[in-house]
């Protein structure tokens, strides 16, 4: 008895499985999407703000006043390719990757 139930489950699916034509471009359509989306909200603001954080850093100078990514303020008084020297306080020197320098503060907010 059961082996003829299993004929007709067999019998009934296989209709349904021709008669999924639907084109393969919208199969993958959902996918394609996805990424769209990515893109624009995630990836595209995420390279302009590197972008715009390369340029800040290249346009340092020194006697800028910044702060870093750990939240250290400071003056730059030296800088090179790679490492910027801050002076946190009168004769205290730190080195640190020129690519942690987060922002530049300007005098105002740097009293408050």
């Amino acid at each position: 008895m059961s082996l003829l139930w299993m004929s007709y489950a067999w019998a009934d699916a296989a209709p349904a499985a021709a008669g999924n034509s639907a084109p393969a471009y919208m199969q993958f359509l959902p996918f394609i999407l996805i990424f769209v989306i990515f893109y624009f909200f995630l990836i595209r603001p995420q390279s302009k703000r590197q972008k715009q954080h390369q340029q800040f850093v290249s346009a340092l100078k020194r006697g800028d006043q910044v702060i870093t990514a750990s939240g250290i303020f400071g003056k730059i008084s030296g800088i090179t390719d790679k490492f910027v020297t801050l002076e946190v306080s009168d004769g205290v020197n730190i080195r640190i990757l020129k690519s942690q320098i987060a922002s530049s503060i300007t005098e105002g907010s740097a009293n408050a």
